[in-house]
């Protein structure tokens, strides 16, 4: 499968005026999206926890995470989101995908709408 993009705001939703497009890769294996931290602070987004994330290579690690209003394709979704290093490529996580009920045609390369939510 090749890759995919997709144009994506976070925006903060105690002050919705406050928002940050990027382009984002669809990442399917990836669970919950993330955006670079300098981008996130810039919108008045911060830190709420740590969560433990496995990466590819198998080795762990602990990051920073915190949630806001997700919008992409006419669509918009609380998501928990990953304050990465301040030069991270954003990642958009399959959580967001599937929460408005988005999937990945691999074989266009391009996101598609489901006709329903799947709420099995």
């Amino acid at each position: 499968m090749g890759i995919t993009h997709v144009t994506v705001t976070i925006r903060n939703p105690a002050e919705p005026d406050r928002s940050w497009d990027g382009l984002f890769l669809v990442d399917t294996g990836a669970v919950d999206c993330l955006v670079p931290r300098k981008e996130l602070v810039g919108i008045g987004l911060a830190p709420k926890g740590q969560r433990t994330y496995e990466l590819a290579d198998g080795s762990e690690v602990r990051m920073d995470i915190t949630t806001g209003d997700v919008e992409f394709m006419g669509e918009i979704v609380g998501a928990t989101i990953i304050l990465g290093a301040d030069d991270a490529e954003p990642i958009l996580g399959v959580t967001a995908l599937e929460s408005v009920g988005i999937e990945v045609d691999p074989q266009n390369q391009r996101l598609k709408r489901l006709p329903a939510t799947r709420l099995k």
